[in-house]
């Protein structure tokens, strides 16, 4: 019974298009929400953030 886990998150191309703002932008806005993760315990993946904590963060 082995099943797939799919975590989600968004890349930098999505925050730039979600945000309407420049891809370096977005590096810089994933970064920020992966240190805000990390300071909570939570383990990241550079380049790429949690849709979950973005949408929180952004009241998506």
């Amino acid at each position: 019974m082995n099943e797939v886990i799919k975590a989600e998150f968004y890349t930098a191309n999505d925050v730039s298009t979600i945000l309407g703002i420049s891809r370096a932008s977005a590096y810089r806005t994933i970064d920020r929400l992966n240190r805000e993760l990390e300071k909570k315990g939570f383990f990241t993946f550079s380049g790429k953030v949690s849709k979950k904590y973005f949408h929180e963060r952004m009241y998506i």
